[in-house]
């Protein structure tokens, strides 16, 4: 109770499954007392690509530019962009931040991953010496909820696309963990335009029920092992 979480969620249709998993979260959480902040990215118009307009006034360097660099200086300075800052607010009041969306090739879609590339810059979210267990970010949960294409047999060690859990390697260790994110358990709806509207239903309840206790949960072990074992 108490709890703050932020929803960053990246679908086009309020109908969708994705969307239904959404307006769980929301009023699961806010049931239990927890103050849920929602980024629809689609609806803001949130814009994914990195460039000099993430940077207000002179640039550190105007001979040749460097995004990272820049945007760091630029963060120490308080010289981001108002979108930037406003999403790194809400980062930083959270306890938990969960990312909702559908996978799209074994990977999140892009104007998810360009609010990483922009949210998540250097002085903000890590630093040189300062990454993994010892990222900026720490103190905070994480939870990748997101819908495929595939079958859970597709995605398994033996299937076509591989274990799934190599898919979530990038997102889960490469990002969150990197940043001092301890990461929870992923929630993964396989393939649910190709079940049945009965089993769609189960798996609506299934996010439910997993959103009742999810505070008691222990976050995943973030090592290679658990990726890749």
């Amino acid at each position: 109770p108490g709890k703050r979480v932020l929803i960053v969620y990246a679908h086009q249709e309020p109908k969708s499954f994705n969307g239904s998993l959404l307006k769980i979260a929301v009023e699961e959480l806010t049931k239990q007392g927890c103050s849920v902040t929602v980024s629809d990215l689609y609806a803001m118009q949130f814009e994914p690509r990195a460039t000099r307009n993430d940077i207000v006034g002179r640039l550190h360097n105007s001979e040749a530019f460097n995004y990272g660099v820049e945007t760091w200086e630029a963060y120490k300075r308080g010289g981001l962009s108002k979108d930037l800052v406003e999403e790194q607010k809400k980062v930083q009041e959270a306890d938990l931040l969960i990312f909702q969306f559908p996978l799209f090739w074994f990977n999140m879609p892009a104007i998810l991953k360009g609010w990483m590339d922009r949210v998540l810059v250097q002085g903000f979210a890590y630093d040189l010496s300062k990454a993994y267990d010892g990222g900026l970010l720490q103190g905070k949960l994480s939870l990748f909820s997101f819908t495929t294409g595939g079958s859970k047999e597709m995605y398994s060690k033996g299937g076509i696309g591989g274990d799934i859990r190599y898919v979530l390697w990038p997102m889960q260790h490469g990002i969150m963990h990197f940043c001092g994110v301890k990461v929870l358990e992923p929630h993964i709806c396989y393939a649910p335009e190709n079940v049945s509207e009965e089993k769609r239903k189960e798996m609506l309840t299934a996010w439910t029920q997993r959103l009742k206790t999810l505070w008691k949960e222990e976050p995943i072990d973030c090592s290679p092992e658990w990726y890749f074992k």
